[in-house]
Parts: structure tokens; C-alpha cells; sequence
């Protein structure tokens, strides 16, 4: 009888501290690239543990100050904000496990695809690719959101 009590105790123990820790709010840090403008209404990335959540990035291209006028530029300058959030979040390419692609044309998978190969490695990480009808940024024709994870 004993035996069953403190089992019955413990489990009821472990079952509070598993309640208890599900409700604890996720330990969140904000992951900005140097340089980044302020003022943005959302994170670049949120770090959570050993994973990145990065925020959808565009082609941009900060040193040109516009969207690359090639669809190809446009996605290696959009992987390559991609990288620098990954960066700043002590990260790299080879950690992304989860890649997700916005393209305003399905048209331009095979040319997104070809940069994608480049830059992802083997093995590389799932990916989702869907067609919109536009993104935030004017003219712009990609935007890619990823996971990272040490």
C-alpha cells in the first residue's frame, strides 16, 4: 500500500511540473543583423532555445538600395539576408532545417530552384514553396522564411 501511495504522489509530481513547464512562456531573444533599420514592426529573428525563427526576407539588396533587376540576383541577395539574420543568431546556411519560398510567379521555380541548389548543401532542409499574388515589398518576386537550429 505504501508503494502505491508514493507512486501515486510522485506521478502526481511529475505530472504538475510537466503542467507547469507548459505553461512557462517560451525564453525569447530578438536577433537583429548589424546595420538593420530600426522601426520594423516585427523581428528579423526570434531565438528560442537552440532554434532560429527567422522573419520572410526579400531580395533587397541593401548596398544597391533596391530589388536586383535579374530574378536570379534577386534570390541569391534574398538568401543572403536570409544568412545574415542566421548569422547574428551565431548560425549559417547548414543549420536551416526548414525552408519556406513566396514567389509571385511559378513560373520562376526553376530559376529560384538553381540558386537554392547552390547555396543549400546536402542534405538539405524540407521546403515548402507556394505562389502569392505580391509581397510587401514593391516588385518584389520572392521572400523566403527559415528554421535553424544549432
Amino acid at each position: 500500500m505504501w508503494n502505491r501511495a508514493v507512486k501515486t504522489l510522485v506521478l502526481s509530481f511529475v505530472f504538475a511540473l510537466c503542467a507547469a513547464a507548459a505553461n512557462e512562456p517560451a525564453n525569447k531573444e530578438v536577433i537583429t543583423p548589424a546595420g538593420t533599420a530600426p522601426g520594423r514592426p516585427f523581428s528579423q529573428g526570434i531565438l528560442v532555445g537552440d532554434t532560429l525563427y527567422v522573419s520572410g526576407q526579400g531580395g533587397f539588396d541593401a548596398s544597391a538600395k533596391k530589388i536586383p533587376d535579374k530574378f536570379e540576383d534577386e534570390v541569391r541577395s534574398c538568401l543572403n539576408n536570409v544568412a545574415a539574420v542566421l548569422r547574428a543568431g551565431g548560425m549559417d546556411l547548414p543549420n536551416v532545417v526548414s525552408v519556406q519560398v513566396f514567389l509571385t510567379d511559378m513560373g520562376m521555380f526553376q530559376r529560384m530552384n538553381a540558386v537554392y541548389m547552390d547555396k543549400f548543401r546536402e542534405p538539405r532542409p524540407t521546403r515548402t514553396t507556394v505562389e502569392v499574388s505580391k509581397l510587401a515589398a514593391p516588385g518584389a518576386h520572392i521572400e523566403i522564411t527559415v528554421i535553424a537550429r544549432k
